[in-house]
């Protein structure tokens, strides 16, 4: 019996990775809540170890924090903030490095698909007429500078962590990139993760 998540992507069409040891399934859920700010999505990952299915899920956002919301046509001209579309993203990630202190975590690496939000208020607005595709930088990161230093400690809200980005708090974020890295371990060509997000549907 497949995990909640993954009977919800299979159920919309997408595909579920069985096949294997650390063959992972990352996906988001998006909160209804369609106010930006807060860490108020889940970002999880499911996976079978000896037939047996595994799964996790990280408090984080999927969202743009309202700083970019705010500042959309100063960041990124009349085409406003980018807002990550539900759907499947397959092979779109690679490990590589983010932010200023260039720490290992997935990289956007194909295209995804993309709402653009330029009214610069807290609403994130999703009207089918603005999706682009591309390769935006929507990578898979964490709310630190340095995720991999344990004192650091988690923000109170999404601020300037995210432009789009899929962000987890700093314990999450390591817990994923383990798991990541031992994807690899057990499957060394496997260098490519998908990333499947989901509107919250309870």
């Amino acid at each position: 019996m497949l995990p909640v998540a993954l009977e919800r992507i299979e159920k919309l069409g997408h595909r579920v990775f069985e096949a294997g040891d650390y063959n992972l399934n990352l996906f988001g859920i998006r909160a209804a809540e369609r106010q930006a700010g807060a860490f108020d999505d889940a970002i999880g990952c499911a996976y079978k170890v000896g037939g047996e299915w595994r799964v996790h899920y990280w408090q984080g956002t999927t969202d743009p924090g309202w700083l970019y919301l705010e500042g959309a046509s100063e960041r990124f001209g009349a085409d406003g903030t980018a807002i990550l579309c539900p759907g499947q993203y397959l092979g779109a990630y690679t490990i590589g490095p983010h932010g200023r202190t260039r720490y290992d975590a997935l990289i956007q690496s194909d295209d995804v698909a993309v709402f653009r939000d330029a009214n610069r208020d807290h609403i994130l607005d999703t009207a089918p007429e603005t999706i682009a595709h591309g390769r935006f930088g929507i990578n898979i990161h964490a709310a630190a500078v340095n995720p991999y230093d344990e004192t650091s400690e988690a923000p109170g809200s999404v601020g300037p962590w995210s432009a789009g980005c899929q962000v987890l708090l700093a314990p999450g974020f390591r817990d994923m990139m383990t798991l990541c890295k031992r994807q690899l371990e057990a499957h060394p060509t496997w260098v490519r993760f998908s990333y499947t997000l989901l509107d919250q549907w309870w």
